[in-house]
């Protein structure tokens, strides 16, 4: 493995740091109270940073939702590249990405997920669909109506019915691409659809999903709803990461001019501890996040990885936004601090696409069914590399834990 970035995906990085650093800041934010940053969300895609994932990868994704993660940004980056951009170029029709992509890549359409699959959505065959004409073949595939003529396929609507109580932006979202109980993926165009108004611990512009027949085109094959999951498991896992490595930057600048008893917080050996254990587990976030997303580019199975990196995220994110708030003293209780951010999203993302026991339990099962050649281990060429130097054989990342964001 060798996570070393390339080129593009380090020019993608630094120019999303730039961006994030210069206008994701506390005021903003506060201005912003749950809602999207939407002159943020405009200087993105001007800058053609949703359309440039389909070209740096699942890598250079979590590669800049670290450095969303760590300014803590107020937009729907991950859940428009995830649950639309990557989705349909990976599992769309032809038509489907001729049609789907340019608004995504441009902005002018945001996609979110009702992500995991939880068995409450239900299709039906599309209702009212005009008769086929001559020279058109016809099948019904899980609910959906196909119709191929010349090689080319289109999906009449499928009607589905049922409710998503949780659904991350999707009060900003043109579409929302969703499972339904049989595991087969659906697009549905928010305007059809009824959203309500929900408020989570982390200020992402949620809502509840009601649909009662609404129309729905599909979207993959069988397979595709475990790809999309696997994929939303490594970059919620990324932004994980820069949500910790932005809690850890934050409690480190604290301690160490933070004086008790006329020294630095930073001197105990106690507070050196907290945050050399925060450390470890931001960097155990990122290089797992980093190894699943490196194989899903590689086209290698990655199921495995993207639990281990989702497992980590939840475990070990909420120790370390916790540890950050610690750190914090009482001012961690004051939001008029920043540092308060970092604990809501931490904590949101903890149990989001499943907590921790539940991904552990996922991960056994999947292991178990895996035959005994499978579950050797591969030998490790270079881990994730310190930013701007070389990677080193088996070791973790090293990062400069005291910068506050790029």
């Amino acid at each position: 493995m060798d996570f070393t970035p390339t080129k593009e995906q380090t020019a993608a990085q630094e120019l999303a740091a730039r961006i994030f650093g210069d206008l994701s800041t506390h005021d903003r934010l506060t201005a912003a109270g749950t809602g999207t940053d939407a002159e943020l969300w405009k200087a993105l895609c001007a800058a053609g940073l949703p359309g440039a994932v389909e070209d740096i990868g699942l890598l250079g994704l979590v590669l800049i939702l670290e450095e969303q993660g760590r300014t803590t940004a107020q937009v729907p980056f991950a859940a428009t590249c995830v649950y639309g951009l990557l989705a349909v170029a990976a599992h769309g029709t032809d038509e489907q990405r001729a049609r789907l992509l340019p608004g995504l890549r441009d902005g002018t359409s945001v996609a979110t997920g009702a992500f995991p699959e939880r068995g409450a959505i239900r299709a039906a065959a599309g209702g009212g669909v005009p008769a086929t004409p001559g020279g058109l073949r016809t099948t019904d595939q899980g609910g959906a109506r196909t119709t191929a003529r010349g090689g080319v396929r289109t999906m009449a609507p499928g009607q589905l019915t049922g409710s998503s109580p949780l659904v991350p932006w999707l009060r900003d979202a043109t579409h929302v691409l969703l499972p339904d109980a049989d595991g087969a993926l659906w697009l549905v165009r928010t305007a059809d659809a009824e959203v309500t108004e929900v408020e989570t611990t982390a200020p992402w512009a949620a809502g509840r999903l009601v649909l009662s027949g609404t129309p729905g085109e599909r979207l993959g094959g069988p397979d595709a709803y475990e790809s999309v999951l696997a994929l939303a498991r490594t970059a919620f896992a990324g932004l994980q990461a820069g949500v910790c490595a932005g809690s850890l930057a934050r409690a480190v600048a604290y301690t160490s001019t933070r004086e008790q008893f006329g020294r630095p917080l930073s001197t105990n050996q106690g507070v050196l501890l907290r945050a050399a254990d925060a450390y470890m587990d931001t960097e155990s976030i990122r290089v797992t996040a980093y190894e699943a997303a490196w194989r899903q580019d590689e086209g290698m199975d990655a199921a495995a990885e993207a639990l281990t990196a989702a497992w980590w995220a939840s475990e070990a994110g909420k120790r370390v936004v916790h540890a950050g708030q610690h750190l914090h003293g009482g001012t961690g209780a004051d939001l008029d601090h920043p540092v308060h951010r970092h604990f809501l999203w931490g904590r949101q993302l903890d149990s989001y696409l499943g907590c921790g026991p539940e991904l552990l339990a996922e991960l056994g099962q999947l292991l178990a069914m895996e035959p005994a050649s499978a579950l050797e281990p591969t030998p490790v060429m270079a881990t994730a590399p310190a930013m701007g130097t070389a990677p080193t054989m088996a070791t973790a990342p090293a990062k400069e834990p005291s910068r506050e964001g790029r």
